[in-house]
């Protein structure tokens, strides 16, 4: 799995740019529509938002507090979820934590503490064994993780991960997807924006979301 793919991008969307905006996005330029929308679990008037990440990719990070800020303001006009990238295979470590920990309750509790383990600590939780001694060191009942870690509902989660990826189109992180089928991310904004400042691509990002949830949110 590749995060934020400039170049490539740059190279795919340069011809469509010229009407390009954050606040008035157009699909094929700042966002993408699924051929195949994917079904949603948010219910009424709801939209549900999905950011696909991976917890030792430093743009998922840096994206982070800003991410967090929206949800916020967003407040009940979403249901927010979060898929991580299974970027090593089936039995990916960091997408089978991320799997556990939403069984115990605590996937959202632990997402700063995992990032700041990866990205400041510099410790590498990407083997099986990393995760589990870094958890019991972390206020989790080693036994109670191991119980989530091996159970049935979470090893068929994580074997599905590979086939909601494929069904998402995703390729890249961090990328959103609005109401099952409005595929967006910094790296496609790269155009728009015309900057690789990271704060910069995430306010325009994020702009976008605002506008992707409000179509969304009108059709319901």
């Amino acid at each position: 799995m590749r995060s934020l793919r400039f170049a490539l991008l740059a190279t795919v969307l340069a011809a469509s740019t010229a009407f390009a905006s954050p606040t008035d996005p157009k699909s094929g330029v700042e966002y993408v529509t699924l051929a195949q929308p994917q079904p949603v679990q948010a219910t009424g008037k709801k939209v549900e938002v999905i950011e696909f990440f991976m917890y030792h990719c430093p743009h998922c990070n840096a994206l982070e507090p800003q991410l967090e800020q929206w949800v916020k303001k967003q407040g009940d006009n979403i249901v927010f979820k979060r898929v991580h990238l299974p970027s090593s295979g089936p039995n990916d470590p960091e997408a089978h934590l991320r799997l556990t920990l939403e069984a115990l309750g605590k996937a959202e509790e632990f997402q700063p503490k995992v990032f700041k383990a990866w990205h400041v600590d510099r410790l590498r939780l990407n083997t099986d064994a990393a995760i589990i001694d870094w958890v019991s060191k972390n206020g989790i009942d080693r036994n109670k993780f191991l119980e989530a870690w091996n159970s049935f509902g979470v090893t068929t989660k994580l074997r599905r991960l590979q086939q909601i990826t494929s069904d998402y189109k995703v390729d890249s992180v961090p990328t959103i997807i609005i109401d099952g089928k409005y595929q967006t991310s910094p790296a496609m904004l790269y155009n728009s924006v015309k900057t690789q400042n990271e704060p910069v691509l995430f306010g325009a990002t994020l702009q976008v979301m605002d506008a992707l949830v409000a179509k969304a949110a009108k059709s319901k």
